[in-house]
């Protein structure tokens, strides 16, 4: 087997078990990356739905109740969760996978009543009411879901409507009835914003980045091969193989060759030094048998 087969393979060997541990570690802190970044992104849009409802609250619905038409009619453009929602859905054409839910215990529509899990999560707030947030994943049907959960809590905007039917808007109650929406009280966590996104995404990122990874260092392995491959040539097969040829003709007769041009002070022109003297010593020798 040739040297430079023999020196590409122990290459291949080492660059192979490197390209295996960096890939191994590598792909799991894209992951935890790549989750890190979709979190940032839900809990800067949590923020944004939370800034739009108190903005709506402040601003909007005061203007909107004061107006003749909310007297007889209900707008549900003074709901804040409704501004939240209407920002979120124009919000998700450009991140179509986010999904926001504002889940209550106690909902005005039967559509926002919490589910098991939500409800666990409404209970969890209420039993700790330092939280501000909570980031976890979950197992449904679709796949694994990634979620930034924070309370929603009864300040006095949510109690105009939500407290008792009698001194909510009669448009509101006219629309959804007075059975569900009422009883809340000051300051107690009734619901939980939560925003939700497929485990797919960050995963789907991650194997793009992966992806990327492997082809760069794939590329970065074949150039230092290509390299050390050209250098290994130039540097040693190439010297050897005319020290290699010019043994071969000596071998075969061939006695009046020219001395090797040596080039250096490393290993390989102390070899072809050492030949050149071999050499030189065999012609004398042959010299004193003939004469």
């Amino acid at each position: 087997m040739k040297l430079l087969v023999k020196f590409n393979l122990v290459l291949l060997l080492i660059f192979g078990a490197g390209m295996y541990l960096t890939a191994r570690n590598s792909h799991n802190f894209l992951i935890r990356s790549a989750k890190q970044q979709v979190l940032q992104q839900a809990e800067l849009m949590n923020a944004s739905a939370s800034a739009t409802k108190d903005y709506t609250e402040r601003e909007v619905s005061p203007a909107l109740e004061s107006t003749h038409e909310h007297a007889s009619t209900f707008l549900p453009q003074t709901i804040p969760f409704y501004a939240t929602t209407v920002t979120f859905q124009a919000l998700r054409s450009s991140y179509p996978d986010y999904t926001i839910r504002e889940a209550a215990l106690n909902p005005t529509r039967l559509t926002d009543r919490a589910t098991d899990w939500e409800a666990d999560l409404i209970n969890y707030f209420r039993n700790n009411p330092s939280k501000k947030e909570v980031i976890g994943q979950r197992s449904t049907p679709t796949g694994e879901i990634l979620y930034v959960a924070t309370p929603i809590v009864a300040a006095g905007g949510c109690l105009q409507c939500h407290s008792q039917p009698a001194i909510a808007p009669a448009a509101l109650v006219k629309r959804y009835g007075s059975q569900n929406g009422f009883g809340w009280q000051p300051n107690e966590t009734v619901g939980s914003q939560i925003v939700s996104v497929p485990m797919s995404v960050p995963l789907s990122m991650a194997n793009d980045g992966f992806r990327d990874l492997l082809m760069s260092l794939g590329i970065i392995f074949l150039a230092t091969m290509a390299m050390i491959d050209i250098t290994m040539y130039l540097l040693v097969i190439r010297p050897l193989n005319r020290v290699l040829r010019a043994a071969d003709r000596v071998s075969k007769g061939e006695l009046d060759l020219p001395p090797l041009a040596v080039k250096g002070n490393d290993e390989i022109s102390a070899v072809t030094a050492s030949f050149n003297r071999m050499h030189t010593s065999l012609l004398k020798a042959f010299e004193m048998l003939n004469g």
